[in-house]
């Protein structure tokens, strides 16, 4: 089935998302966001309608003003690209990711909860192969993103000991005792990063017990995401996935 990604391939002023966003578009469903809201919305439909009319690539520029119904005031450059070009088409045009030599990061999410099930929808899937871990199916949602692999675990700590070394971990389980044990298991993993859903206050007690334990939390980062954008899921994993990209992959961000 041909499908349409939709990327963001510049900002200016103020602007949901960052440049490097993509979304997949098919006739009936859509992977990733690239803010949500009505620029979400007038996207998913350009890319339809792209795919009704048989284009191959188009690019725009938005206004983020009163026209389109939002106050941000900047503006987003987008690029529709088709992911399978007819072989008529002599410059047929490849998912965005195929076109560089990096393979996406290993991401590993710790808890299908209500941030975990927002950071899984906010990474945008050419940069990242997210394995998706709770204790239970029955924790997960009944539709997840393809690029997605679930995982239930009913011993968490366990599977952490057996990670792959290089891998970015994000922490959101339903348990404190749970997430101190990932965040011990996850140290000794040679993890590329670990973050860790909390506050303050929460990022003193678990040093200081992974300290009385022999490990270094230094090399845990939390709180996560941006305090400045709110508390509300859909915040928290965006000020995330933001904080992810920039650290994973410099050259999108730059």
């Amino acid at each position: 089935m041909n499908a349409i990604w939709v990327e963001i391939t510049a900002t200016r002023g103020s602007a949901p998302r960052d440049a490097g966003t993509a979304m997949k578009v098919t006739p009936s469903a859509t992977e990733g966001t690239i803010g949500g809201g009505a620029l979400e919305h007038r996207a998913i439909a350009t890319a339809r309608r792209i795919l009704t009319t048989g284009g191959c690539e188009v690019t725009e520029t938005i206004p983020l003003g009163p026209g389109l119904g939002q106050c941000c005031g900047g503006a987003v450059s987008l690029r529709y690209t088709r992911q399978a070009c007819t072989t008529d088409d002599p410059g047929g045009v490849i998912h965005p990711a195929e076109a560089g030599p990096a393979a996406p990061d290993a991401l590993w999410i710790w808890g299908a909860g209500h941030v975990g099930r927002a950071v899984v929808l906010a990474c945008p899937p050419q940069h990242f192969a997210i394995t998706w871990i709770d204790s239970a199916q029955d924790r997960f949602p009944t539709e997840v993103p393809a690029q997605v692999t679930v995982l239930p675990a009913a011993d968490m700590q366990c599977l952490a000991q057996r990670a792959p070394e290089g891998a970015h971990h994000l922490i959101f389980t339903y348990s404190h005792d749970i997430d101190l044990a990932l965040c011990a298991a996850l140290l000794q993993r040679r993890a590329a990063s670990i973050g860790l859903i909390g506050s303050q206050t929460k990022r003193a007690r678990f040093a200081k017990r992974l300290r009385a334990m022999g490990l270094d939390p230094a090399g845990i980062t939390c709180p996560i995401g941006d305090k400045t954008l709110g508390k509300a899921p859909e915040r928290i994993a965006y000020g995330t996935v933001q904080s992810l990209l920039a650290a994973a992959n410099p050259k999108v961000s730059a």
